[in-house]
């Protein structure tokens, strides 16, 4: 790859890396993510550089790992141990949203004379005729920002003088699922600082940018990253025959309508003056109805994607107990007011029925449990081994499943907890000195930028997205992590996060992201002209900022 990419320009270097990347398939949770770190190590191999220094390219296997997963690691060692982490993961989603295209989802050029002719959406056919843009899955989110760090890395082993510090590369697996790739790195990340071979002053993703609005043309930088929860709700009613129904209490009626009150509720965003905050979204929703029958539903569950930009965990459950308590009051209500109304229809007696829904956070009814006498953590163990090959979710509602069944009351109940992943929020703390001259000498290096290019610059503290740059840092206390961990079954088996080993690193995280449209799209395309030619500038001009604080 290097005798081709040595007689190109800045630019065509890293467009044709990208389209070599595309070419790879790498969707998340397949082989296609080994294959990748094997073609991005090859690639790196035939650098001259890293002939001169093989023990400055390596691989990381991700420990128990089901399909063998790695990660990819280049140093480049400069005048200092001073050194810029820039990072980037190569897996991708799939491509079923292509539908008959799908196999023409890796081929730019046959996308980009399509999309010509495409009828469906002037914006993109406008794009494609223009040359200016890049289609193919992946092409935006994001082969080409490891081309552009791969890019860079060429143009500072051609300039050594220019190295006042080091850089490290790393490419990473499993970004779109349980990032399970950046957790692993964090082992190897505090490895190289122990050794003293690398002290990592910043980590710069360059995760993909959109405007945020029609006709928006800034090009936003991002100090930080959002965090993540995913609250979960396991609501345990009383069954009851159809013919009987009205003394069934529903636990579907209940998911429902706390589906209603959350999902997409911009009441409960954060209020975060100039930042763009997102609300929270209902990822799924079902009963434990398998089969039919004329029974109500014993079961329903239902969780949520919740972004945290200045809120922790320990806010958000205390939010969604609150909600749900307020539903379950109001069902109550409801229940004994239908309830009254059948009975004075036909002219029945009283029936001493009791509504009461009691809610509850995890922690709250293992420590019920343990008061009566049972044994929680024992049948967490079994039923976790039981079901040992569903996925990380199912599991955690099969657990909180197995702690109602120990209560032989079956009281009514909504379970409210957590389920991986959970997502710290990094951000920039610019109360200390370290944070202060960090966005000062970001905003010099961009101003500089904006006067030479003409490009519109924005500097705000959190990439609104998910973005392996929040597993860097942790500005959690010590109380909100204890409350994290309490409410999510066996944290430290189906998501081990190494809190201690975050907290210690430390990284400042600052995307500056390769720029495009429709991200996790079909029509998934990334912006030539910035991308590949003034955005490697933007990345260098940081890093040297960052090399002098």
């Amino acid at each position: 790859m290097y005798s081709q990419l040595r007689k190109l320009t800045l630019q065509d270097q890293a467009e044709l890396l990208t389209r070599s990347l595309i070419a790879h398939k790498s969707y998340n949770g397949t082989e296609g993510e080994v294959t990748k770190s094997i073609q991005i190590k090859n690639i790196l191999k035939s650098f001259p550089y890293y002939q001169q220094n093989p023990d400055f390219l390596w691989e990381q296997n991700i420990d128990h790992d089901p399909i063998g997963r790695k990660n990819i690691f280049a140093f480049i060692k400069g005048k200092s141990n001073r050194t810029v982490l820039y990072h980037a993961h190569f897996d991708t989603v799939s491509t079923e949203d292509f539908g008959s295209l799908q196999d023409k989802a890796h081929d730019p050029d046959y996308l980009e004379r399509f999309f010509c002719q495409y009828e469906g959406e002037e914006k993109v056919r406008l794009d494609a005729e223009s040359g200016k843009w890049l289609f193919g899955r992946g092409a935006l989110d994001m082969q080409s920002g490891i081309a552009v760090h791969m890019a860079n890395a060429l143009y500072y082993m051609d300039h050594p003088d220019e190295l006042e510090g080091s850089i490290l590369l790393l490419f990473n697996a499993d970004e779109e699922s349980q990032h399970a790739g950046m957790i692993a790195a964090l082992e190897e990340l505090e490895r190289l600082e122990e050794k003293d071979d690398a002290h990592i002053v910043a980590a710069i993703n360059n995760d993909f940018i959109s405007p945020l609005f029609e006709g928006d043309c800034k090009r936003y930088i991002y100090t930080g990253a959002a965090g993540k929860v995913l609250p979960c709700f396991y609501a345990f009613g009383r069954e009851a025959h159809v013919g009987d129904g009205l003394t069934a209490i529903d636990p579907t009626y209940i998911t429902s309508e706390l589906n209603r009150r959350i999902n997409q509720n911009i009441f409960l965003m954060e209020k975060i003056s100039g930042e763009f905050v997102l609300p929270p979204s209902c990822l799924y929703q079902k009963d434990d109805k398998y089969h039919y029958n004329v029974q109500t539903p014993v079961s329903s569950r239902i969780y949520f994607n919740y972004f945290m930009y200045e809120r922790t965990a320990k806010d958000v459950l205390n939010e969604m107990v609150h909600i749900a308590s307020a539903v379950c009051e109001d069902y109550e209500q409801l229940l004994m007011e239908r309830n009254e109304q059948f009975r004075m229809l036909h002219h029945y007696p009283k029936r001493n029925l009791s509504w009461k829904i009691e809610v509850v956070t995890l922690y709250q009814l293992i420590e019920k449990l343990k008061s009566e006498g049972r044994e929680p953590d024992k049948v967490m163990e079994r039923v976790l081994a039981e079901n040992a090959d569903l996925e990380t979710r199912e599991q955690v509602f099969k657990l909180v499943e197995g702690l109602q069944q120990l209560d032989t009351d079956k009281t009514p109940r909504v379970v409210v907890f957590f389920a991986p992943p959970f997502l710290p929020h990094n951000y920039l703390n610019v109360e200390n000195q370290y944070g202060t001259k960090t966005k000062a000498a970001l905003e010099s290096s961009l101003d500089e930028i904006s006067a030479a290019t003409g490009e519109e610059f924005e500097i705000r503290r959190f990439f609104p997205y998910l973005a392996d740059g929040s597993f860097l840092s942790l500005h959690e206390t010590d109380e909100d992590i204890e409350y994290l961990t309490k409410n999510i079954p066996l944290m430290d088996k189906l998501y081990p996060l190494p809190i201690d080993r975050i907290r210690k690193l430390n990284i400042p995280s600052i995307n500056i992201g390769v720029y495009g449209q429709d991200g996790h799209k079909w029509t998934e395309r990334v912006y030539k002209p910035y991308t590949f030619n003034v955005l490697p500038k933007v990345i260098r001009e940081v890093t040297k900022a960052f090399w002098n604080i």
